[in-house]
């Protein structure tokens, strides 16, 4: 069970079958979660990697900043919407627009982004996701 502070959102319950095998749990075959009171469908991991991973959006803070660093980068019209989906490329970025982005964000948040993440970074929500990850290995 768990919570986010700030947030609307809480895990109210998760629940797993694990397959057993010679003493040992040697793979997770399905879980469900609860969010808000409200169940989503049970993922069947039966066909999935080794490795199951829940993580959480950034901050809507966060969101908010990059979404401002992007306008501003992109000289974009105060009143253009931007928003955590919002894809640089639909944007109007090219490659060079996009490395001025990550720049940006790097100064307004004291981070570093490695080349090889940066290049995984396709929208705002991928941007915010990114800064939170790496404020948290700080």
């Amino acid at each position: 069970m768990a919570s986010v502070t700030g947030s609307s959102v809480s895990m109210t319950a998760v629940s797993c079958s694990f397959k057993h095998t010679q003493g040992r749990i040697s793979r997770v075959n399905l879980v469900s979660l609860s969010f808000n009171g409200k169940s989503f469908p049970s993922l069947s991991l039966r066909s999935a990697p080794s490795r199951f991973r829940i993580s959480c959006a950034a901050k809507p803070e966060t969101v908010d900043k990059v979404c401002k660093i992007v306008k501003k980068q992109l000289a974009l019209a105060d009143d253009a919407t931007v928003t955590g989906e919002s894809k640089f490329s639909a944007l109007g970025a090219d490659s060079l627009d996009t490395v001025e982005i990550v720049m940006g964000l790097e100064e307004e948040f004291g981070i570093s982004v490695e080349e090889e993440s940066a290049q995984s970074i396709a929208t705002v929500q991928d941007a915010a996701d990114l800064i939170e990850k790496l404020i948290e290995k700080k």
